[in-house]
């Protein structure tokens, strides 16, 4: 990869950080997750109410690389909030059931102080599709 093509990722994936106040990167979409972790942290996000971006990092690798390099997290998914960034998966779940979660989004919700955080729903199978090599 040339030091353009770095320098354009890790700048467009600034620009993310920097325009949106809640911004996940995630393997997958909120809607169709590609991994157990990243559902989860889309179901807490969703249970607290308050909205959200989100990145699919699965797409092209690099997005990956560079985001890793900035955060110094090597795991997926990652939530930034405010510019800065937060955690991954348990870190996002132990704020939640701490409360510090919401605090940090600006989000009255004592009634989540000290309870466990939701799980992921069940995602539907992709339905069966075929090949067809004739």
């Amino acid at each position: 990869m040339s030091d353009d093509q770095t320098t354009q990722i890790r700048e467009a994936i600034q620009s993310a950080i920097a325009e949106n106040p809640v911004i996940l990167f995630m393997k997958g979409t909120p809607d169709q997750p590609m991994c157990g972790f990243s559902a989860r942290t889309v179901a807490i996000l969703q249970s607290v109410g308050k909205p959200f971006a989100a990145v699919n990092i699965l797409p092209d690798h690099r997005i990956r690389e560079e985001l890793s390099g900035l955060s110094d997290w090597p795991t997926i998914p990652q939530l930034f909030i405010d510019g800065e960034f937060v955690g991954g998966c348990d870190i996002v779940t132990e704020m939640y059931e701490s409360g510090e979660l919401q605090t940090a989004l600006g989000v009255e919700d004592d009634a989540a102080n000290g309870q466990a955080a939701p799980e992921a729903q069940a995602q539907e199978p992709a339905p069966l599709t075929i090949e067809n090599r004739l």
